[in-house]
């Protein structure tokens, strides 16, 4: 992984909070029942467990007798997570329920839970800065469990920035051409329905048999939830979610699949090189957003795509802090 230069990392400072929203934290195939795990998201260390009748759990990391990480060495008791130092259960929704030597339990003897799910084959939290409850709700992706689509392929990456740097490059409709090497500028048109954020890219795209007519379409739902569908020669599709691991990195996992082609080795064939390429433009992007500086006020121009909506459209899921004026 690369390093920011030095000087960058003296200079920028992001002036946004953790925001608001749902993000994952793992795939639902990584955490099996009875499992604990430790975690780190939203500047906070958490614990993610499985209770024995499948339902994930994440709460606040330590345990209010002592203090002991609940992630390290915990143990899952049917629907209670038990504390490694006394013993001290927890249920889903972090009400300590039980201590083995004990005749009454304290009052204040709870940790905060967050608000989980799983959709699409992943364990999705909920995050808001002033502690609301969810507001939206990450939609069921219909070629997640289609036989018309090649199984999805993971690939993560931990990135040095804050999330909305990465979601800027949604719109930033220039920077395909001039970083990545595509052949064209897209024309970009974007609409935007509450935390919904829908942008519709076209391109030319090169084939071996020349240029072909190449359509982008992204829905993402807040910052954590996004879906990329390439349409043209070959049907792609992308699932992003990233989740802040506190102000200034970012946990960005792709799900990519294609979907299948009569031949089965033209498929592969197909695949292999689509995220290939989605993971030379991601790498190229990374080194950019690990050492630019976020501009309040940037100097944009006519051919630049609407980054000033994207970032009217942001200012929702910031409730802690008021984001600078936008330009």
């Amino acid at each position: 992984m690369s390093e920011p230069a030095p000087e960058a990392l003296a200079r920028r400072s992001f002036p946004f909070p953790v925001p608001d929203g749902w993000f994952q934290v793992c795939y639902s195939d990584e955490l099996a029942a009875g499992e604990t795990r430790p975690i780190h998201y939203f500047g906070q260390e958490l614990v993610l467990f499985r209770t024995e009748q499948g339902h994930a759990r994440v709460l606040d990391a330590h345990c209010r007798h002592l203090g002991a990480h609940l992630g390290h060495g915990g143990r899952v008791d049917g629907e209670r997570l038990r504390c490694p130092f006394h013993g001290w259960a927890y249920d889903g929704q972090g009400q300590c329920v039980h201590i083995p030597y004990a005749k009454k339990i304290p009052p204040r003897a709870r940790v905060r839970a967050w608000p989980a799910c799983e959709r699409n084959g992943r364990v999705l939290v909920w995050h808001h800065g002033s502690g609301e409850p969810p507001s939206f709700e990450i939609p069921e992706v219909p070629e997640y469990d289609s036989e018309a689509w090649t199984s999805f392929e993971r690939r993560d990456w931990i990135v040095r920035s804050c999330i909305q740097e990465l979601a800027e490059n949604t719109v930033d409709q220039a920077h395909f051409r001039y970083l990545h090497g595509t052949s064209s500028v897209a024309e970009t048109e974007i609409t935007t329905d509450g935390p919904r954020l829908c942008v519709t890219s076209k391109s030319k795209v090169e084939t071996r048999q020349g240029e072909a007519d190449g359509l982008i379409e992204i829905q993402t739902y807040g910052f954590g939830f996004g879906v990329t569908r390439f349409r043209g020669v070959v049907e792609t599709l992308v699932v992003t979610t990233g989740a802040p691991i506190d102000r200034e990195r970012v946990h960005m996992r792709l799900a990519l699949a294609v979907r299948r082609l009569p031949n089965s080795d033209a498929t592969r064939g197909v695949g292999k090189a689509f995220i290939a390429e989605i993971e030379r433009q991601f790498e190229q992007d990374i080194r950019i957003w690990e050492n630019k500086l976020h501009l309040a006020r940037p100097l944009l121009c006519d051919g630049d795509g609407p980054i000033g909506t994207l970032r009217r459209w942001a200012r929702q899921f910031y409730s802690t802090e008021t984001t600078p004026a936008e330009g």
